[in-house]
C-alpha cells in the first residue's frame, strides 16, 4: 500500500517537474539522484552485471523515457496513471512464455473485473479515452509494456541469484539510464538549454527530482522488486492496478481534475478484482 501511494502521487510530481525540466532531463536527475552518491557505499549486489544494466534501461529509459514523454505531450495525470496500469495486462501475458507461470483462473477473473474498473474510470472522464492525444496513449502503453519487461528481469534476476538486496540492486541500477537519458537531453533539447533548466531549476522542479530519486524510484522501486522476488509476477503485479485510484484523486486535487460517481463506481470494481485475484484461490479450493 505504500508502494501504491508513492506512485499514485507520482504522475503529479512528474507534471510539476516538468513545468521547468524536459522529459530527458527529469530522467537524468532522477535516476542520477538514486544512483549517486548511493552506490560509492552500497556493495554491488550479487548479480552478472547485465541484469543490473539490462533493468536500469529498461525500467528507466524505456519506461520513464516514454511515460515523461507522454506527459509533456499533453497526456493527462490522472489518466496517465490509468493507462500504464496496462502493465498488469502485460506482465500475465509475459510470465507465461517467460517465466512458465501460468495464470489460474481467479488471476483471469480478477484482472478482467479490474479491467471493467479502468475502463469506467476512463470512461467516467469529461477528457475520456477518444479526447485522448494518440501519441500519448501509445507512448504511455508503451510505458506499461516496459515495466512489464522489467518485472521480468527482477523475476528472472532472482532465480539465477536469489537472496540479492533488492536496494543495491535499484541504486546500481539507476546508474545505468542516467549517460543515455543526458546524451538524449543534450541531442533533443541542445546544450545550452540543458544547462540552462540545470542552473536555472526551481523549488518545484528540485522538490520533483527529490520525490522521484528518493521515494518513487529507491524506496517504491526496492519494496516492488522485493515483492516480486518473494512472489509470483500474477500475484504482485495487480496490486498496482491501485494506483489510478491515487493518481485521479490527486490530479484532481492539484489540477482540478474533478472526479465523477463513475470514477468510484471504476474505483470500486478494480477493488473488488483485487479481492479476486488474491483470495479467489482459497475460495474455490473451499467450494
Amino acid at each position: 500500500m505504500a508502494v501504491v501511494v508513492i506512485w499514485g502521487l507520482n504522475f503529479v510530481v512528474m507534471k510539476v517537474g516538468m513545468r521547468g525540466l524536459s522529459p530527458m532531463m527529469l530522467g537524468a536527475l532522477r535516476f542520477a539522484l538514486a544512483a549517486f552518491p548511493l552506490i560509492l557505499f552500497v556493495r554491488m549486489p550479487r548479480l552478472p552485471w547485465q541484469w543490473i544494466a539490462a533493468y536500469g534501461l529498461v525500467q528507466g529509459l524505456g519506461q520513464f523515457g516514454l511515460l515523461f514523454t507522454a506527459l509533456k505531450f499533453g497526456m493527462p495525470a490522472g489518466m496517465a496513471s490509468l493507462v500504464i496500469q496496462t502493465q498488469a495486462f502485460f506482465t500475465l501475458l509475459l510470465a507465461a512464455p517467460v517465466l512458465h507461470e501460468s495464470a489460474r483462473r481467479h488471476h483471469w477473473v480478477g484482472l478482467c473485473v479490474a479491467a471493467l474498473g479502468l475502463a469506467i474510470i476512463a470512461g467516467g472522464r469529461g477528457d475520456g479515452p477518444g479526447q485522448m492525444m494518440m501519441l500519448g496513449f501509445v507512448l504511455t502503453l508503451g510505458a506499461a509494456f516496459m515495466w512489464a519487461v522489467s518485472n521480468m528481469i527482477v523475476r528472472l534476476a532472482s532465480r539465477k541469484a536469489p537472496g540479492y538486496d533488492p536496494f543495491a540492486f535499484i541504486a546500481w541500477s539507476s546508474a545505468a539510464p542516467v549517460l543515455p537519458f543526458l546524451l538524449l537531453a543534450i541531442l533533443i533539447d541542445g546544450w545550452e538549454p540543458v544547462v540552462g533548466m540545470i542552473t536555472g531549476m526551481g523549488w518545484g522542479e528540485a522538490l520533483s527530482v527529490i520525490y522521484l530519486a528518493v521515494l518513487a524510484t529507491l524506496l517504491a522501486y526496492t519494496l516492488w522488486t522485493q515483492l516480486l522476488t518473494r512472489h509470483a509476477a500474477a500475484k504482485v503485479a495487480p496490486f498496482s492496478l491501485l494506483v489510478p485510484v491515487v493518481g485521479l484523486w490527486a490530479a484532481s486535487m492539484a489540477f482540478g481534475e474533478r472526479l465523477q460517481p463513475l470514477q468510484w463506481a471504476g474505483a470500486a470494481c478494480v477493488l473488488c478484482g483485487l479481492v479476486i485475484n488474491q483470495v479467489g484461490g482459497r475460495w474455490l479450493r473451499s467450494r
